[in-house]
């Protein structure tokens, strides 16, 4: 599984190539619009933003998978999210919003989850690798 250092480095690799290329190159990964989500470090109580895929979107909801490559242990985002869902949203070419996390019930998941195996198969694959079940997070907008 990959390091928080080649993650970390991977997430700056992106955001300079979205910049650099004025969001031509990084918009979309893998057939997947990308966003950058910012939580709050439940350790650190500091702001901490990732880029990340959404291989799902239903209505204004984003749903993004918590799968750190079928690691066994979760991405710190999702524990930060867990402890504290007021997160703000990016989608690259629009502008930052409030939005309100929460982990997919597992009647949502039961649906959302053949829906994005299907079509990015690789999910499917990191959640071979690993004992836990992988969780989808619904990013819903703030009124």
């Amino acid at each position: 599984m990959p390091s928080d250092v080649v993650l970390k480095t991977m997430n700056a690799v992106h955001r300079a190539a979205l910049k650099l290329t004025g969001n031509r190159i990084g918009a979309q990964f893998g057939g997947m619009p990308s966003l950058e989500l910012t939580t709050i470090g439940r350790k650190s109580g500091q702001p901490r933003s990732v880029m990340l895929t959404c291989p799902l979107r239903e209505g204004d909801n984003y749903v993004v998978v918590a799968s750190r490559g079928g690691d066994d242990i979760h991405p710190a985002w999702f524990l930060n999210l867990r402890d504290n869902p007021s997160v703000q949203v990016r989608v690259v070419g629009e502008a930052t919003r409030p939005m309100h996390a929460r982990i997919a019930s597992a009647e949502e998941r039961a649906r959302m989850w053949p829906l994005i195996t299907q079509k990015y198969k690789n999910y499917a694959g990191y959640q071979k690798r690993t004992s836990r079940e992988i969780p989808l997070v619904v990013l819903e907008p703030v009124a």
